[in-house]
């Protein structure tokens, strides 16, 4: 009778190690062989300078709509680094950095941002679910491959990524609830970059974390800093080995911001204030690393400077590989084709809409 009280959960642990100065805490510095070290590096650079190409080529129209990265790159390439071959990786829309670290070509991100379906193919050996438009879907397509991954008494692993408006959705909720019963291997990656297109993350929860939603689930959670690489390596090195030993699901949550806007299609201008970003243009990640890589002596400047060479020509043949892909798969006006007996006039004008395009572009570039 009465009213009696509940044992009170663990806190959840907020993890960094690497500040926005790129000075780091040793005694809680994780173990990377130089070899690692450097392919991150490298990954977290080779997406912020595809990154920014996609934005040139989506700003004179050589690509459509798509949703950029930048300062993103330590949250995805800090957890995905851990994943073998056998492992199952699931993103949403906004991991370009870590598909293309899992083996997804840069020809096939341009192909799929043109609007070609076949962008949108994947390798058949390959363990990575394409990439998931509508929000949080993707995370109970996770715990799917976990349970099936479970009944079979494999070691495999899940990692699903997602952002702050996915915890949002019933998906979120009913995946975790389901992870956490059946206690399948699945690491929840939350990238909480504060906006879930314009709605801020105060107008989307009243909980003081992400992490903690984990709590009612009965579920291991840790925040960290997303923006420190060491940190998120860490705190996914940690739950990567928890699910394969068969403890069960994890939830990390990494702050960090969205620098850009939510797509190109979008105008961040209109729902939050330049003051806001400019503080975390400050802390970024692939900029903090770099220090931390040159005091330790794993990259010096000369190295630095030829993978960004190496970078941006890989980028360069990629794109143009890409474009010399699309002039050979035949001519977009054949999406009209083969619906309708008799196109409607609305799909009619659309058509003949992006006939004139088609013929102002190619004027265009020749």
């Amino acid at each position: 009778m009465g009213r009696t009280p509940l044992v009170p959960p663990e806190p959840i642990p907020h993890l960094s190690i690497l500040d926005e100065h790129g000075r780091v805490d040793r005694q809680l510095e994780p173990a990377i062989t130089d070899e690692v070290q450097r392919k991150m590096f490298r990954a977290m650079l080779l997406g912020r300078r595809f990154d920014e190409k996609m934005l040139e080529l989506q700003r004179t129209g050589r690509i459509g709509t798509f949703p950029p990265i930048k300062g993103q790159e330590a949250a995805q390439i800090g957890s995905v680094i851990h994943l073998e071959e056998r492992d199952w990786f699931v993103p949403s829309f906004r991991e370009t950095a870590a598909e293309i670290l899992r083996g997804r070509s840069m020809e096939s991100v341009l192909l799929y941002y043109n609007g070609y379906n076949e962008g949108a193919l994947l390798d058949a050996t390959q363990r990575d679910l394409p990439m998931s438009i509508p929000v949080a879907s993707q995370i109970l397509h996770a715990v799917g491959l976990g349970w099936a991954a479970s009944y079979r008494g494999s070691d495999e692993v899940v990692m699903a990524i997602f952002g702050d408006g996915a915890t949002s959705e019933g998906d979120f909720h009913e995946a975790l609830n389901c992870a956490a019963v059946f206690q399948t291997p699945v690491v929840f990656v939350c990238q909480n970059n504060h906006w879930a297109i314009s709605i801020p993350l105060a107008r989307q929860t009243r909980s003081r974390t992400i992490a903690e939603k984990a709590l009612a689930y009965n579920m291991p959670a840790l925040r960290v800093d997303g923006n420190d690489i060491l940190a998120v390596y860490a705190a996914t090195a940690e739950a990567v080995a928890r699910a394969r030993q068969g403890g069960g699901p994890t939830l990390i949550e990494c702050v960090t911001y969205r620098i850009m806007m939510h797509t190109t299609a979008d105008d961040p201008k209109k729902y939050r204030r330049d003051e806001e970003v400019e503080p975390w243009r400050q802390r970024d990640p692939l900029i903090r690393y770099g220090r931390y890589l040159a005091e330790k002596g794993v990259l010096g400047e000369e190295a630095a400077r030829q993978v960004e060479e190496e970078v941006r020509e890989e980028i360069r043949q990629a794109v143009e590989k890409a474009e010399n892909t699309m002039r050979s798969l035949g001519d977009p006006l054949d999406m009209f084709d083969h619906v309708y007996a008799e196109l409607p006039p609305r799909l009619r004008q659309q058509k003949e809409q992006l006939s004139r395009n088609l013929a102002a572009k190619e004027a265009r570039h020749g």
